[in-house]
């Protein structure tokens, strides 16, 4: 299956996004290097994600995928001058793989140019053309692509649906390739819709373009007109798949998952009917973004999973990995080494030959001087290509690359002049240059040396490790968003986050206690204020990475849990009573000892830092309005079944965790005023009951 977009899908892409007209952009996200997706919402309309990927294909979807809490620096800079704007226009630069969408809001227009071919690249565009921000920097033989400067188009191509008769004529007879090349290069189809018009056209791919007779012309150009008909009259897409069991599986796929995992038996998909294919494996679908979504679409939502599994590095790795970077490096080191060497010895030969050819250096620096002294840099720069002992000239630099003479009196070896300078001010800067290697020389040697020392170092610790069958511990790079908490996964995957001091509670309220979530706390001084969340979890990650060891659990982070459920307290009971006991636990009722505590649930509109009259918080601390429900079995024996099943104190247990459960208990029942407390806790106002 080819992944990157002709110039036919960028057409039908661009009339699919033009039904996004109107839509305001919300909000944009990077979650992999080589992706974007801006969020676009439309009234009545569930918000849809438009994907960027970059070099490759762009296409809407309405996936779940999770992105990044942290957004990137160009995520940053869309944020800033999109959020909000409306989309005005989409546009096709000519019949080229390149995308404009227009955005308007009160500060003006934006435009926004999505380019898919080579690497690909996204820019970001002021009313006057002027580049914003490149998602990244290029520079071509032809254009230049960096912050500030103004954004050229790449060189335009043939546009087919502005090709006539005669035009066509002109492309074949000044073609010497056969059909299907000059089709697929030169009028800008590719390969396949080079293949689809020639076998419209009944005619071979391998006959010779300037043999063509009137007929076989007139068929291809028919071929041709009906193909760009097709493409900008035509409505919905086309898949073909690998055999009839892919096929069977894709009819009978229900649901995203198995229309996920019957996606592997699609080989083409195309704006419209491909002729050269087998009509019997092609199943149509009602867009090309659809098509995209069903191939594509769980690879690019799992993006930023990806990103993460990459920045998962192993310090503990293994040895073997880590002897090979040191060899590597101490490699590229010796490299580095022996380049200086030759350049300090190359520049140093030159200082001299500048000395040995003083006449000719001065003679040539004479004249120079004089001929800028009467005509000016410009006028030189137009005669200078007519003196043989002068390659160029650099006005900015006030340099000239000059010949020096070989033994037969001709051009030889180039060197750069300071026409400022004296001979021997330009053969002192060779010399030092050549000084200046050297020392790199030294600093690359020293360097070197710590490499073999590291290495040496390696060796004897693998083996000292390796006598004493000992395992090197594996740490992470990164760590996750929920992990500067407190936190645990309860069933269903879902998270609970639990402040681990008074900042933290502060912190776990403000950013992570949303509208439809649930706020948990023991009703114990100083427990943390907890979070239960609705839609973030984890869940079991559908395309595990081959790294991962047979029988450990991959999960991925998801934020599409408990779907149609609106509301934390529409959650089980008995998930409720796992997040009081994990609130229990966290609070010093756990490592005291103690055999019961009571923890309660609130709404967030429920918990606030705004005191009555007279009244003050402290850090980590909150009131909690209104009718507070206790969990259903809150309390919780700090305690555990251990090997007999008899209850023992944790403080006797720290060193046997691996066999440690918290088991809820059934308590009494109680019901009153909630006592105000101190720092870490939260003060209750007004009745709270419920079970015990």
């Amino acid at each position: 299956m080819r992944e990157q977009s002709s110039s036919f899908d960028v057409a039908r892409i661009v009339r699919e996004l033009s039904e996004l007209v109107g839509a305001r952009a919300r909000k944009a996200y990077q979650p992999h290097y080589e992706q974007v997706v801006l969020r676009l919402n439309r009234k009545g309309v569930p918000s849809t994600d438009l994907v960027i990927v970059r070099g490759r294909r762009v296409y809407t979807s309405q996936r779940d995928r999770p992105m990044p809490s942290k957004p990137s620096q160009f995520a940053m800079v869309l944020r800033k001058h999109l959020n909000n704007s409306r989309l005005v226009a989409v546009e096709q630069f000519g019949f080229d793989r390149v995308i404009q969408l227009t955005f308007e809001h009160g500060g003006g227009r934006l435009r926004l140019v999505i380019e898919l071919f080579r690497d690909g690249n996204v820019l970001l565009l002021d009313d006057s053309g002027v580049i914003i921000q490149p998602l990244t920097h290029a520079k071509y033989a032809s254009r230049s692509l960096k912050k500030g400067v103004a954004y050229t188009p790449p060189p335009e191509t043939i546009d087919p649906r502005e090709m006539d008769r005669s035009a066509l004529d002109a492309l074949l007879d000044g073609s010497e390739h056969d059909l299907i090349r000059t089709l697929a290069a030169r009028a800008n189809f590719g390969r396949i819709y080079g293949s689809t018009a020639c076998s419209i056209a009944g005619l071979e791919e391998k006959v010779d373009s300037n043999s063509l007779d009137s007929d076989q012309r007139d068929s291809l150009e028919g071929a041709i007109q009906s193909m760009l008909a097709e493409l900008s009259e035509g409505d919905g897409a086309m898949m073909w798949m690998v055999d009839s069991d892919s096929m069977q599986a894709w009819q009978a796929a229900d649901n995203e998952a198995a229309r996920d995992a019957a996606s592997s038996g699609i080989t083409e998909i195309a704006p419209f009917d491909l002729a050269y294919t087998d009509s019997g494996m092609m199943v149509e679908v009602a867009s090309l973004s659809m098509a995209y979504d069903a191939v594509f679409g769980s690879h690019d939502a799992a993006a930023f999973i990806r990103r993460e599994e990459e920045l998962l590095v192993d310090s503990g790795e293994d040895e073997g990995v880590k002897q090979a970077k040191l060899d590597r490096r101490a490699a590229q080191q010796r490299s580095a080494i022996d380049r200086f060497h030759e350049r300090a010895a190359i520049t140093q030969e030159l200082g001299k030959a500048i000395q040995d050819n003083w006449e000719h250096v001065d003679s040539l620096l004479a004249q120079f001087n004089e001929a800028v002294a009467s005509d000016g840099w410009e006028g030189v720069m137009d005669r200078i290509h007519d003196v043989p002992w002068i390659d160029n000239a650099d006005p900015a630099r006030q340099t000239i690359v000059a010949y020096l003479p070989d033994e037969d009196g001709e051009p030889g070896a180039s060197i750069t002049l300071e026409v400022s300078k004296t001979v021997h001010q330009n053969a002192q800067r060779y010399f030092e240059e050549g000084r200046s290697q050297k020392s790199k020389a030294k600093g690359a040697q020293a360097a070197l040396a710590g490499t073999e020392e590291a290495r040496e170092k390696a060796e004897k610790r693998a083996a000292k490790d390796a006598a004493a069958g000992r395992l090197r511990a594996r740490q992470r790079s990164k760590r996750f968003w929920f992990e500067k908490h407190r936190w645990a996964m309860l069933s269903g995957g879902h998270l609970l986050i639990g402040g681990r001091d008074a900042k933290g509670n502060d912190v776990v309220v403000r950013k992570h206690l949303s509208s439809h979530d649930l706020y948990f706390h023991a009703d114990l001084h100083g427990a943390p204020s907890c979070s239960l969340k609705l839609k973030d979890g984890l869940a079991p990650n559908q395309n595990p990475s081959e790294a991962i060891p047979e029988g450990v659990a991959s999960l991925q982070i998801v934020q599409n849990l408990a779907d149609g459920t609106e509301d934390a307290r529409e959650l089980s009971e008995s998930l409720h009573s796992e997040a009081a006991q994990v609130a229990v636990c966290w609070s010093r009722a756990w490592g005291s000892g103690g055999a019961a505590a009571v923890a309660f649930h609130a709404r967030p509109s429920q918990v606030s830092k705004t005191t009555e009259s007279g009244e003050s918080l402290g850090r980590g601390s909150f009131v909690v309005r209104g009718t507070a429900q206790l969990a259903p079995r809150p309390a919780t024996r700090v305690g555990c079944r251990y090997g007999s099943g008899q209850w023992r104190p944790y403080a006797s247990l720290r060193n046997s965790l691996h066999n440690l459960r918290v088991l809820p208990a059934m308590g009494q029942g109680h019901s009153g005023q909630g006592e105000e407390g101190g720092r870490g806790e939260s003060h209750l106002k007004g009745d709270w009951s419920g079970a015990g």
